[in-house]
């Protein structure tokens, strides 16, 4: 597991939280507080007794002032679902695996901030239209640990139908937590649709686009052969061959500068956190810059 995540790594999230909005339902049993009143030992605030309530509750000495029964209202703490997709697609593999380790480092990350703060976290591998299940769903430091070593193991190939793949998860969650999609979004599938269809079930979302330096800058000239590596077949017509010029790296770079503009106006239209970063870029200036500037990471 050194490859993913390391202890001097784990040592320094032990100073983090995750945020997950206080306004969802989720389980009983957790850390975070919602507006709902629940059995805490923290007081939220009073209204008045109804038949049915809880006598013990009552405060004698507001009774004493006022002549009119109130009960104390307690903060409620519930435990929240932190769903992680990562994209496992050959795309993501670009840059001798920096790019897919960066994305597997990033995604252990919010595994263990979840599990720290007493939450329910999962990864599920978006292969082709699939996501399938890392290691189940973990609660707990020791089952984070034996599930989180499979990353090691992972290949990342063929393509990945975000879409698909998110729609078609047997437990989407509702009013439960937070959903965060780990992509480079370079993909034909319509992955705003599933960001809708989780916002449609009351999850909280987040998007972290890792992209390769040379993905944002590159350095490329004169004749060359692009093959796309999600192609299996030789002759696939995406492949091109053309002569580079500064023009075309030119209208590359505002192509891809148009790309991202748009994923950011789709987040912001729908108060979906986003994130674009390059591999090349600490993953700790991620969680404690990048994340903390946004409010998900306190």
């Amino acid at each position: 597991m050194a490859k993913v995540i390391d202890d001097k790594f784990l040592n320094r999230l032990e100073t983090a939280d995750l945020y997950v909005r206080n306004n969802m339902q989720g389980y009983f049993g957790g850390n975070h507080q919602t507006h709902y009143h629940g059995s805490t030992v923290e007081f939220a605030d009073y209204r008045e007794y109804v038949l049915g309530d809880d006598i013990r509750r009552i405060d004698w000495n507001l009774y004493s002032r006022f002549e009119k029964h109130f009960i104390k209202l307690f903060v409620d703490e519930r435990q929240m679902h932190i769903q992680t997709f990562l994209d496992c697609s050959a795309s993501m593999q670009k840059t001798d695996n920096e790019k897919a380790l960066y994305a597997m480092r990033v995604a252990a990350a919010i595994g263990f901030l979840s599990v720290r703060h007493m939450d329910r976290t999962s990864i599920r591998l978006i292969k082709g239209n699939k996501a399938e299940d890392l290691c189940g769903t973990i609660t707990g430091k020791n089952s984070f640990f034996r599930g989180i070593g499979k990353l090691d193991s992972l290949q990342f190939k063929g393509e990945a139908d975000l879409e698909r793949a998110i729609i078609d998860c047997p437990s989407p969650g509702s009013d439960n937590g937070l959903t965060v999609i780990i992509s480079d979004f370079m993909t034909e599938s319509n992955w705003k649709k599933a960001v809708d269809y989780l916002l449609f079930h009351k999850r909280q979302v987040m998007l972290i686009q890792v992209l390769s330096p040379e993905e944002v800058d590159p350095t490329y000239n004169g004749r060359i052969r692009l093959v796309d590596v999600e192609a299996d077949d030789p002759n696939d017509e995406r492949h091109l061959k053309m002569k580079i010029t500064k023009s075309h790296i030119q209208a590359y770079k505002e192509a891809l500068r148009d790309f991202i503009d748009d994923i950011k106006h789709f987040c912001s239209s729908r108060e979906v956190d986003f994130i674009s970063v390059t591999c090349d870029e600490p993953v700790e200036k991620l969680l404690f810059e990048r994340m903390l500037k946004t409010g998900m990471i306190r």
